[in-house]
């Protein structure tokens, strides 16, 4: 896939994925937070395999993405979705999505690691830039700290963080033999199988509110929050460098906390507006420097 069309793709993921975390904090009002994780990835995971069996391509995955099969099922998927949406329940949903979407500033020194990606000028200040509003959208200082429920919320969004990272060096220093697409309902079946026996044990059978609201909530989960954002994630991480894919997606806060704010009510400060223009300048100067360096024109 050429650049400008994965910049398309990066634009319409970062939307799916920042609206859906609002939608997740009305979830979780009406269902246990397992539950709806639980229901996302296996609506999912339904969903991938209906879709590829009816276009003929359903097949069993190659014995060369079994490593990448496990990491985004389980680490990024399992792992990372179930902390995520217990962490809801402490965190409001701008800030949980702000802190989650940290991974590019753990991403950038495992891709130098691992896939020796060079931190060019244009990049570091970049991801300086990210750093600093992601910091200041965060508001450490409002923190308190006395508050165990605020902090386990907030180092389970880390976590998750550090996670997704790890995944998306992994998605691009990957040799794939099957496409992302052919390879979802693998990830997202594996990834169903932990979230499903997690929710049982720790919630018990399932017990939500349901109405037209609640199936619309689940239904966005599904398709734009697990299917397409999932495919969007995997194809971006795939066709562009890995600190370039995750300072793209570096703007998902922005939308979330935007979102937040008109829909949640959550307060829109200047300093907010602040983080907010620092983060979109990093993601600015990050992609500034594939275009200097051309990186990216080739097909993935």
């Amino acid at each position: 896939m050429r650049r400008p069309a994965v910049y398309v793709l990066a634009g319409a993921t970062v939307l799916a994925l920042g609206a859906n975390w609002p939608i997740m904090a009305v979830g979780i009002e009406r269902m246990p937070p397992l539950w709806l994780a639980a229901w996302r990835i296996t609506g999912a995971a339904v969903a991938m395999v209906v879709i590829m069996a009816a276009r003929g391509r359903l097949t069993a995955p190659h014995r060369g993405d079994r490593s990448i099969l496990l990491s985004v099922g389980l680490v990024q998927l399992a792992f990372v979705t179930a902390i995520v949406f217990v962490a809801l329940r402490y965190v409001p949903a701008g800030r949980s999505a702000i802190i989650v979407w940290t991974t590019p500033l753990w991403a950038a020194p495992l891709a130098r690691i691992f896939l020796h990606e060079r931190l060019t000028d244009l990049r570091l200040v970049g991801i300086g830039l990210g750093a600093i509003g992601l910091g200041v959208l965060i508001e450490p200082w409002n923190l308190d700290l006395r508050d165990g429920k605020i902090m386990l919320g907030t180092g389970l969004l880390l976590v998750a963080a550090v996670g997704n990272a790890a995944t998306a060096v992994h998605v691009r220093g990957h040799r794939w033999v099957g496409s992302p697409m052919d390879l979802m309902p693998w990830q997202l079946g594996l990834a169903a199988l932990p979230t499903v026996a997690v929710a049982l044990a720790l919630d018990g059978l399932p017990n939500a509110t349901w109405s037209i609201g609640t199936v619309a909530v689940v239904a966005y989960q599904i398709f734009l929050g697990s299917v397409f954002g999932l495919w969007g994630i995997l194809t971006i991480g795939r066709s562009l460098p890995a600190i370039s894919a995750n300072l793209s997606v570096m703007a998902v806060p922005v939308v979330g906390l935007t979102t937040s704010v008109v829909f949640l009510g959550e307060p829109l400060t200047v300093g907010v507006m602040a983080g907010l223009v620092c983060v979109l300048a990093g993601v600015v100067l990050g992609l500034l420097s594939d275009r200097v360096r051309g990186v990216g024109w080739s097909p993935a």
